[in-house]
């Protein structure tokens, strides 16, 4: 199992070598949810910035840096102008990062960002995604038979994220206990917190039999989201001048 320090000291790996700043960086997937298998492995996500003349080159450069892809390490990196340019479009997995609940470093201008993200949330373009998730594991696995504990509680999850951006209309919460416990049936909360106690001790392969209850719940909850989200209006996107502003202070 890894520790902070090693994790902060292969963050410092990658800004040696990449000649980069990681201005955030933080745990994503399902140790930042609460229910990693006892072989999850560590998906760390960073935004970075290069130095400022890296900015003014006429040959572009990779917004994106991949480091350590291995079974201990999932190491992301997206720069700063990517992560703006997709958080303006209220690209979920931007608001996943931002909503992390394990966090390695985080700077002080990184602020400046936080201050406009809820400006560019758009519920629709997360309800979206969200059901896009829960239907892929349901048709994909539950349906057919083969799933396995990870893929019930990913559908579970991302139903629950799906119904929270149609009611809530902001950004999802990542703890899934926080989630679950104002989204879920109380009916069903003693099966999905035993599911999350078994992963938390178990494997991600580790197979699941079916939940009669829970496959029908999956599947009625994924008709009567596709029919609200089609109330749903997208608000007016944020203006380029104001993450401009973010940028060039950052960068500057």
């Amino acid at each position: 199992m890894l520790t902070r320090e090693d994790i902060v000291s292969e963050l410092d790996a990658m800004e040696r070598k990449k000649g980069v700043c990681a201005l955030y960086s933080v745990e994503s997937g399902s140790r930042c949810w609460g229910f990693a298998s006892a072989d999850s492995d560590y998906d760390i996500r960073v935004v970075y910035v290069r130095p400022r003349n890296d900015y003014l080159k006429l040959e572009g450069l990779r917004d994106t840096i991949e480091w350590r892809l291995d079974d201990e390490y999932d190491v992301v990196g997206w720069d700063l102008g990517k992560f703006l340019r997709l958080m303006r479009g209220s690209n979920p997995t931007v608001f996943e990062w931002l909503g992390s609940t394990i966090v390695y470093r985080e700077a002080a201008d990184f602020q400046k960002v936080r201050d406009v993200a809820l400006s560019c949330f758009d519920p629709v373009a997360h309800a979206h995604h969200y059901l896009g998730m829960a239907a892929k594991n349901i048709d994909h696995h539950i349906k057919v038979g083969n799933a396995t504990l990870k893929r019930y509680l990913y559908a579970v999850r991302a139903t629950l994220a799906c119904r929270w951006a149609v009611e809530e209309k902001r950004p999802v919460p990542m703890a899934f206990s926080e989630l679950s416990e104002a989204m879920l049936e109380p009916e069903l909360a003693p099966v999905v917190a035993n599911m999350v106690e078994i992963k938390r001790s178990g494997l991600e392969s580790d197979r699941q039999d079916p939940i009669p209850e829970l496959d029908e719940w999956l599947c009625v909850q994924e008709e009567l989201l596709r029919e609200k989200i089609g109330t749903l209006e997208h608000p007016v996107r944020i203006e380029w001048s104001v993450l401009d502003e973010a940028f060039l202070k950052i960068v500057g």
